[in-house]
């Protein structure tokens, strides 16, 4: 005779493991900004090495930076280079500080508050080259 066996639960599943907390943003975000100026600097230094190849050819693709696209494109660089390095100093401080733990969640809301301020100044001074070169 066979006796039956108990079968086990299903498992719970959980859309996320992070829940949305601002530190899991805060780290998202750190490495798309990471990725985005690594991209950056990857086609700078392409566009750059041209102009030992041909220097007309490099005259072209500079003409082509000087679009209104890529002028939105060098503020969205500016927000990337500033975001990465102020949660860059926010992360050496939990890292190094030892109650940087504890206070991550209020660096992070200062960092953010910094990050607007200078970016939003620096992208009005941008916007209004952009406009007056068109």
């Amino acid at each position: 005779m066979s006796t039956q066996t108990e079968v086990a639960p299903d498992p719970v599943r959980r859309r996320s493991l992070y829940r949305g907390d601002p530190g899991m943003w805060s780290w998202v975000l750190h490495r798309i900004t990471g990725v985005s100026i690594f991209f950056f600097l990857f086609v700078h230094v392409l566009d750059t090495a041209m102009i030992r190849v041909n220097p007309d050819t490099y005259d072209k693709i500079i003409d082509t930076y000087k679009t209104p696209i890529i002028g939105l494109m060098e503020i969205g660089l500016v927000a990337c280079v500033l975001y990465h390095a102020l949660n860059g100093v926010r992360i050496i401080l939990i890292d190094f500080w030892s109650t940087g733990p504890k206070y991550q969640r209020q660096m992070l809301w200062t960092i953010l508050s910094v990050f607007v301020i200078v970016f939003a100044a620096g992208a009005v001074r941008m916007l209004q080259l952009l406009i007056q070169n068109l």
